[in-house]
Parts: C-alpha cells; sequence; structure tokens
C-alpha cells in the first residue's frame, strides 16, 4: 500500500461518473488503473494501490482487447487481504487515446484513456521531424485531446538552430501551444509546470531517448522514473520506460507516462485528420469536384494552392500518407468484419445442419 492516501476527486474522478457509480455500481469501491502487467493491474484507490486481477465473467465475455482495462481506466473493484483486489466493470471512457497496433492489420492499441492533454515530447538534436509531430497531433485530435508540443534538449543544439525548428513548427503547425525546454539545466521547466492542473490527466508521448521520464521527474522533483545513460554515439538516453505507467503528482495533477513509439500508425482518424490539417480541408472546399483526390483533377484547389505556394508541399505530402494510412486502415477492419460475419454464418449452418440430422 503506498503512504499517501488520494481521493478520487484527486484521481480525476468527476460527477459524470459518479452518478453512473450510484446508478451501476454502488456496491463496489472506486480506483484508477495505473499500471497493467499480463492481465495483473495495480489500481489507485482512495486507500492506496491495490494490486487486482479481473473477475472470469468480465475476461471472458470481452470481444477484445478494448473492452479490458487499461492505464487511465476508472473500475469497479472489489478489494480483499488489505491490498488485492477483484476488477468487476470499467466505466464508462471519456477518451481513448490509440493507434494502429504494430504488425497487426486492423487492430488497434490503446496508449492511454481519460485524458485531457497530450504533451508531445521531441529532442531538438535528432529525433525530431515534423512529420511525426503531425502524426501525434492528429491521433490526439482523434480523441478530442488538447495537444502540447515540448521541443526538449534544447541545450544540445544552438540557438540559430532551434530558431529555425520553431519557424518550421510555426509555419506548418497552426494554434498548438509550443514549449521549449531542457531537462539537464531545466530550462523552460516553469512553462510546464502551471499547466498541469488537478484532477486532470496529461499523457507523455514521443519516442524513446526524448527525455520523458526525466521530464517527469523534473515535474516530480523526484526520481520516479529511472532515466538511461547518454550514449555518445548516438548522442540520446537509452529507453527505460517499458509499460504504461499513471502517476499522481504531489502538486495535482496525473501523469500518464508511455514506452517510447517509433511507430505512430493512423488508425480510423478522419476527424483527427481533418482538425491538424485545416488548411487543406478549407481549401477542398472549393475544388470542382465533391470527391476530389487533390491529385491530379483540374479545378482542384489544394493542387492550386500548392502550386502557388500558398500550401506548404511537406504538409501537402505527410497529409496524402496519413489520409492513405487512414484509408488503408479502414479497409481492412471492413473487410475483417466481413469475414468475420461470413465466418458466423457458416459456423450457424453447421450447426442448423447437425441439428437436422439428429432429428
Amino acid at each position: 500500500m503506498t503512504k499517501r492516501a488520494y481521493t478520487i476527486k484527486d484521481l480525476g474522478f468527476n460527477e459524470y461518473l459518479d452518478e453512473y457509480r450510484r446508478d451501476h455500481l454502488a456496491s463496489f469501491d472506486v480506483g484508477r488503473v495505473i499500471l497493467e502487467h499480463k492481465e495483473r493491474y495495480i489500481v489507485l484507490t482512495k486507500q492506496g494501490e491495490i494490486d487486482c486481477e479481473l473477475i472470469g465473467n468480465l475476461r471472458f465475455t470481452a470481444q477484445n482487447r478494448s473492452d479490458l482495462p487499461a492505464v487511465g481506466d476508472w473500475v469497479a473493484l472489489n478489494p480483499y487481504d488489505r491490498d488485492k483486489g477483484l476488477i468487476h466493470a470499467v466505466y464508462p471512457r471519456a477518451n481513448v487515446l490509440e493507434r494502429q497496433a504494430v504488425g497487426r492489420n486492423g487492430e488497434k492499441q490503446i496508449i492511454a484513456s481519460n485524458v485531457d492533454v497530450g504533451l508531445i515530447v521531441q529532442s531538438v538534436n535528432r529525433d525530431y521531424s515534423i512529420n511525426r509531430l503531425e502524426r501525434y497531433i492528429t491521433i490526439c485530435h482523434s480523441a478530442n485531446i488538447q495537444p502540447i508540443i515540448i521541443l526538449n534538449k534544447i541545450d544540445l543544439i544552438e540557438k540559430e538552430q532551434l530558431k529555425e525548428i520553431l519557424n518550421e513548427v510555426g509555419h506548418r503547425i497552426k494554434g498548438i501551444l509550443v514549449l521549449t525546454t531542457s531537462s539537464l539545466t531545466g530550462e523552460g521547466l516553469d512553462q510546464i509546470k502551471p499547466l498541469i492542473k488537478a484532477g486532470k490527466t496529461y499523457v507523455l508521448l514521443g519516442s524513446s531517448g526524448v527525455g520523458k521520464s526525466t521530464l517527469i521527474n523534473c515535474l516530480t522533483g523526484n526520481s520516479l522514473m529511472k532515466t538511461g545513460a547518454i550514449s555518445e554515439s548516438i548522442d540520446r538516453g537509452k529507453h527505460v520506460t517499458s509499460h504504461r505507467e499513471l502517476i499522481v503528482l504531489e502538486t495535482g495533477g496525473v501523469i500518464i507516462d508511455n514506452p517510447g513509439m517509433r511507430e505512430v500508425g493512423i488508425a480510423d482518424s478522419s476527424l483527427g485528420l481533418e482538425l491538424t490539417f485545416e488548411q487543406i480541408y478549407e481549401l477542398a472546399k472549393g475544388c470542382k469536384f465533391n470527391d476530389c483526390s487533390h491529385q491530379s483533377e483540374e479545378g482542384c484547389a489544394v493542387l492550386e494552392a500548392l502550386d502557388s505556394g500558398a500550401l506548404n508541399e511537406e504538409t501537402y505530402e505527410n497529409f496524402l500518407k496519413l489520409e492513405r494510412e487512414q484509408a488503408h486502415f479502414s479497409a481492412t477492419v471492413y473487410e475483417k468484419r466481413k469475414k468475420d460475419k461470413a465466418f458466423g454464418k457458416m459456423i450457424k449452418q453447421v450447426v442448423k445442419q447437425k441439428n437436422i440430422g439428429r432429428n
């Protein structure tokens, strides 16, 4: 059990969830999943941390992975043996931050649930990629999560180089707060701390070695997260975080740390694309054809803006790439559903024929 006790309001439990609890789950305790490992869960309650597993019914009735608890979820549980418990149900999620599962077409992987703000962290020396920033922004927009960009390790580049990066980000990405920090020197961290509000949940997104764990340690004032030594050959920290974990800050606010993600596959993110590439969608309203692909048609307002220089070419190319990914994912899901439906019909037919034979 942890030494410090929290109220569930500290952890982000709100009036809507409390009303749901009263109507459906009043006989159970409330907790929030802070760590998941091989179908075992560490759940934080007002009494402290409890080591939980799922009741059999919840496990066996789950149709897919998204029906099971994830880090950030609110759950109904029954404690026993002081620090152990059984999870009986998962509360409705306000949102789910997810990506296309790596190596599994048509499947999604939950990154975190019930998130208010996505802190997208990149190191400016080697990890920086504006195309990847647009990917992270798209998955945040898809889940109705506010994105904030944190460009870390600014102590490793010259000021002029940082200025060029900020100019590029400002030109390509509009309306999103961009902060520059150094976990080593502490520069810029004072900009982040006021953004962390009690009862709100923040998820750290980014590749390995960009300084997410060091950033958490700076925000907490403690060495909660292990950090890797800096490799001189690649000039970045070794990847240390191997699982998703929820951390409650003493000053208020909840942070979910993530393993570094090399791939951020776009799933069914049509709304996310519209919000991330708002300029292109606005231009598309002036296209001659409603089904314009913005690649070769006459009277395409997007191509006209591209030719005139009003639309950035790199933005356009990244948009087309992410749109193709989203379309491929949607098509794969559709094909899987068709196959599952056909398989289900076949099973029913076989059972029906067997019953006829018995009669």
